[in-house]
């Protein structure tokens, strides 16, 4: 993994980079991983064509913040929600159009499918309810929670949708004539979700910087605990074998193979002294993790191995922004003081 590279040239030699100055709130590549977006606090997404050199297009998205991002289910597009209750398209080499408007209650959440037949779907949060539209954006449905919907996620069919929330989550059937999804229910604030790859089990991240999961098939939980802040971030491994969190002075993961995760302890990778971990993002084909910190590092490590690869140095800002490009070719990231880069690991 290139060791005798140093981060800072790493990034200069593989990177494209930016100062964007605003809050970067996240980053997404579109289905073809030709364009990357970044979302900005100050409601503009920052797109870039990955590889081309030239300038980052500055589009005005969101009368607020931007508070979410996301790949479109069609080729060359974005979704977005704001604190201006719009849940938006927006077209890479175009502009942005509604999908939907909310008043003034924010849109905090987004996720879509690709579906191989059909026409996708999308998703969008609002307070305690999970709005579903086709890749068109017409409208199929509202979901309604006990609570405020905290987090978001489709299965990797489309077939499910799981949302977490106060006491739990819960997870629906999407084309479910009657709408009555399967509640998980655990006592307590659950702020992000996590669906298996294989649809075998649900981890959430609690307020109480803990996970909690649960094994469809029988129903056993999952309590995996000790963090020392709380994890914001998780991400499965292509195949489930592990699940990367944030949260800790290292990458913590999980194995969720053999009797795992219950009765295993979590590996613990690329530690940065004085720093957490603040994003994670497996990588989409092999079982390799992206993480960032709370210092600006950034790391990829092999899970497997151990063997860390680093990004980008520390002095940025916190990491607020990871993700990989739909091959593994490319890792974008972002940071709170508006620093945003794309890294390119194809061979050469």
């Amino acid at each position: 993994m290139a060791e005798a590279v140093t981060d800072r040239e790493l990034l200069e030699a593989r990177g494209e980079a930016r100062a964007l100055d605003a809050f970067v709130v996240e980053a997404a590549f579109e289905r073809t991983g030709r364009f990357c977006a970044f979302a900005l606090g100050d409601g503009s997404l920052r797109i870039a064509e990955a590889g081309a050199g030239g300038e980052w297009r500055t589009l005005p998205v969101h009368g607020g913040a931007v508070l979410a991002l996301a790949p479109h289910a069609s080729a060359g597009a974005f979704v977005t929600g704001g604190d201006d209750g719009a849940f938006r398209v927006v077209e890479a080499e175009g502009e942005a159009q509604d999908i939907a408007r909310f008043g003034s209650r924010w849109v905090e959440h987004v996720a879509s499918h690709a579906a191989e037949k059909g026409s996708g779907l999308l998703a969008a949060t609002v307070g305690r309810a999970v709005h579903l539209f086709d890749a068109a954006g017409n409208k199929l449905k509202a979901l309604e929670h006990p609570s405020t919907a905290t987090g978001l996620a489709f299965d990797r069919k489309g077939k499910r949708i799981g949302v977490s929330h106060y006491n739990g989550a819960s997870l629906w059937f999407v084309a479910a004539k009657t709408d009555s999804p399967r509640m998980l229910e655990w006592k307590g604030s659950h702020i992000a979700i996590a669906i298996h790859p294989e649809g075998d089990a649900v981890v959430t991240a609690m307020q109480e910087n803990a996970l909690h999961g649960w094994n469809l098939s029988d129903g056993k939980h999952m309590r995996m605990s000790g963090y020392p802040g709380k994890t914001e971030s998780l991400s499965f491994s292509r195949r489930g074998k592990w699940l990367a969190t944030s949260g800790a002075d290292a990458i913590v993961v999980w194995p969720f193979f053999g009797d795992g995760p219950m009765g295993k302890p979590p590996l613990e990778l690329a530690g940065i002294d004085r720093a957490s971990s603040t994003r994670v993002a497996c990588h989409p084909e092999h079982d390799v993790a992206a993480g960032g910190f709370s210092d600006g590092h950034v790391v990829v490590v092999d899970i497997e191995s151990g063997r860390v690869l680093p990004v980008a140095a520390a002095g940025r800002g916190a990491v607020s922004a990871l993700a990989w490009s739909p091959d593994g070719a490319r890792l974008a990231f972002g940071t709170e003081q508006g620093f945003a880069a794309i890294v390119d690991f194809s061979r050469r």
